[in-house]
């Protein structure tokens, strides 16, 4: 599973963790772009005076959750004070159960910022020196081996953060910097990080919370923001080539029905289309065309409904991004108190709602590449866009490609969120899968640059074929940057690199760069 890799001029230096929220692209800075971690000192010292409360009840010959107690089904046993230590420890060890691929260092970076950023709102109870290992091993650049497998989205992330955890103990395996693979020992003392011995409460500090469906929520913002951009141009590509109208975009026709996504949508394929030769040359009455396909004329409204779900994943994240979760977790009145806010439904519903929208955007791009390589509806163009027909096969299964990717994309738009699977002996009956949400969303949008790449492909041929008559000044420069990375018509060669160089102009954001060139910064 491949990750995007979008505009790294927006990355900051550094990031400033301390009681106030992280932004969206915080989050992308530090985990996709290697941003540093600076601690703000008066948050550190709220963090201090939150861990005096914790040290003042674990005195308390009461048993308080988390803090003298065991965990989950275990919450009525107490524990001594000479074993809390050990029961930290042991928490962190046995939930560090994760199984499978290992999950991207982007992600992984990103859970760990977000966990240190609960640190730092002092509503945790944890150490000083905790949070300030956490920064440390982020700014060293080592990345814990987090497995796949193991998240069921409540008490939020357990086991791909306790994996985490382990490693700021000074066990289980990381990769440098430079991408190796370790012992979290061994990577910690040549960092100069001394591992961590846990004290009470901190192991579920660690571990309790959304941490990692949130981070894969924020780097999955940042790369539809980028991507829903890369679809308004492919289709503005598409409705040229196929010798389409831009009438249909016109900005009172959109007024008539004021949904905020869909203005934007149209505003874009207006921007584009400006100007373009191509769309000038059938505007006259010798045109018999009524009205254009759904997959041309609807394109705003597609796009625009998937702009307004990318809008509310963002209202949802920013949300999460201003919570302190953990369990049991201190008020601001010094209070210790057990609450459910680790469960990941609000972050696991959007995740969801996501691949929807991605399903359905790159259901629409695959049907506007269909149409360019069938000879009854490309408007006068050779089929499959074939250099000699009959003996080369042109683009043909580039669309087979984009098919089976749209197909699976409707696999995985079915939603995780709606199955729940009890766990600790029933203590824990009802669950997010939030986790698999946001895996299944990460692929998602793998595909979706995928099937946008084959279109811009594809119309990017056609466009090259309508010569004399030549595209807007912005698609005609994305033809160009797609022909200087070899996709040009010609005879039939080894289509597949072709395929992959476009995918990486859309994956990189080159292609939203070069149209924003030309076109002014499209939303």
């Amino acid at each position: 599973m491949s990750s995007i890799t979008t505009a790294p001029d927006r990355a900051a230096a550094s990031v400033t963790v301390g009681t106030g929220p992280l932004g969206i692209d915080d989050v992308v800075s530090v985990a996709r772009h290697g941003a540093s971690v600076v601690l703000d000192p008066a948050a550190l010292d709220g963090v201090a005076a939150s861990r005096a409360i914790v040290e003042g009840l674990a005195a308390d010959p009461e048993p308080h959750y988390g803090i003298s107690t065991g965990f989950g089904a275990l919450a009525t046993t107490f524990i001594a004070e000479d074993r809390r230590a050990q029961l930290q420890a042991s928490l962190v060890r046995s939930h560090a159960a994760g199984s499978g691929a290992e999950v991207e260092r982007e992600v992984v970076r990103a859970l760990m910022l977000l966990r240190l950023s609960t640190l730092m709102t002092g509503r945790t109870g944890v150490r000083r020196e905790t949070a300030e290992t956490y920064a440390a091993i982020l700014n060293a650049g080592i990345t814990p081996v987090v497995r796949e497998y193991g998240s069921l989205g409540c008490s939020g992330d357990l086991a791909p953060l306790a994996h985490c955890a382990l490693v700021a103990m000074g066990e289980g395996e990381v990769r440098d910097a430079s991408g190796e693979t370790t012992d979290a020992a061994s990577a910690l003392a040549a960092a100069g990080i001394a591992p961590l011995h846990l004290a009470e409460k901190e192991g579920l500090a660690l571990i309790n919370g959304t941490d990692g469906m949130l981070g894969m929520l924020a780097l999955a913002i940042d790369d539809l923001r980028m991507l829903l951009t890369t679809a308004d141009i492919a289709a503005a590509m598409s409705v040229e080539g196929l010798m389409g109208t831009d009438a249909v975009f016109a900005a009172d026709l959109h007024a008539l029905r004021p949904q905020r996504g869909q203005a934007i949508s149209a505003s874009n394929l207006r921007r584009l289309l400006a100007g373009s030769p191509i769309v000038a040359s059938h505007k006259g009455p010798e045109c018999t065309r009524v009205q254009d396909a759904y997959s041309l004329r609807c394109a705003p409204q597609v796009h625009g409904a998937a702009r307004d779900t990318l809008a509310h994943a963002a209202s949802v994240a920013d949300a999460e991004l201003a919570s302190a979760v953990d369990n049991p977790v201190l008020t601001l009145d010094g209070r210790v108190e057990s609450n459910g806010n680790f469960h990941g439904a609000p972050v696991a519903y959007v995740l969801d709602f996501l691949a929807i929208a991605v399903a359905d955007v790159a259901s629409m791009s695959e049907r506007r590449t269909d149409r360019f390589l069938d000879r009854a509806r490309n408007q006068g163009l050779p089929p499959f866009l074939a250099h000699e027909v009959g003996v080369d096969s042109g683009l043909m299964i580039a669309q087979y490609t984009a098919a089976g990717i749209v197909s699976e994309l409707k696999r995985l738009a079915v939603p995780a969120s709606v199955d729940s699977i009890p766990s600790s002996a029933m203590q824990e009956d009802h669950v997010s899968m939030g986790w698999a949400a946001a895996r299944k969303l990460r692929r998602a949008i793998d595909g979706l640059s995928r099937v946008l790449a084959i279109e811009v492909m594809t119309a990017a041929r056609g466009l090259a074929l309508r010569t004399p008559l030549v595209p807007g000044a912005a698609t005609g420069a994305v033809v160009s940057l797609v022909a200087a990375a070899g996709a040009v018509p010609g005879p039939d060669r080894f289509l597949s690199p072709e395929i992959e160089a476009v995918t990486e102009l859309v994956a990189s954001g080159e292609i939203v760069a070069r149209a924003n060139a030309r076109a002014g910064v499209l939303a």
